[in-house]
């Protein structure tokens, strides 16, 4: 009789262990649907900031250049594009320079691509050093489409991306920064 209420317990205390044991594995998984739930909802909201910044700058220097020609002020160029500044269409003439840093680095990275194959906007984040996040990807994406949309890239119908012309001089366009 002994040993029957010895296995009892020692089932009892089993039991209450594996209950235990599914309760945290059900807690575990709730957590980590919720950890990637606020990962997807971060990256939105990362890639909105990054989109509004792009609208309030191209906002920004078309108030700047209204008040420009009103007041007939003369216009000193800038010496290097600003982050977040808007990407002008491609024509003969201006350099990769007229790009903001980020766009240069992209270019480049594709006019020096040994093969000159399309790529997708994720190899293209890794090749420039950046973890393949969905939030960098995207980033990345978007700055490639700008880029396609002005005429400095090809956007294929696949979605990938390659380089239009040759080389574009420019500081950081044809090397591998």
């Amino acid at each position: 009789m002994c040993g029957g209420v010895d296995s009892g317990v020692a089932g009892g205390a089993g039991s209450a262990g594996r209950e235990r044991v599914e309760d945290l594995r059900e807690a575990a998984a709730w957590a980590a649907a919720a950890l990637e739930a606020a990962e997807i909802e971060l990256d939105r909201r990362v890639i909105a900031r990054e989109e509004l910044v792009e609208a309030l700058a191209a906002s920004a220097a078309g108030t700047t250049a209204l008040t420009e020609a009103e007041t007939e002020a003369e216009s000193v160029p800038a010496s290097s594009p600003l982050p977040g500044t808007t990407v002008p269409s491609w024509r003969e003439g201006p350099p990769a320079t007229a790009l903001a840093p980020d766009y240069q680095r992209i270019l480049g990275m594709l006019v020096d691509r040994p093969g000159q194959e399309p790529v997708k906007a994720k190899e293209i984040a890794v090749m420039l050093g950046l973890e393949p996040t969905p939030a960098k990807v995207e980033g990345v994406r978007s700055k490639a489409r700008r880029l396609a949309e002005r005429g400095w890239l090809v956007q294929e119908a696949s979605g990938m991306f390659s380089a239009v012309r040759g080389p574009v001089a420019g500081p950081g366009v044809g090397s591998s920064a």
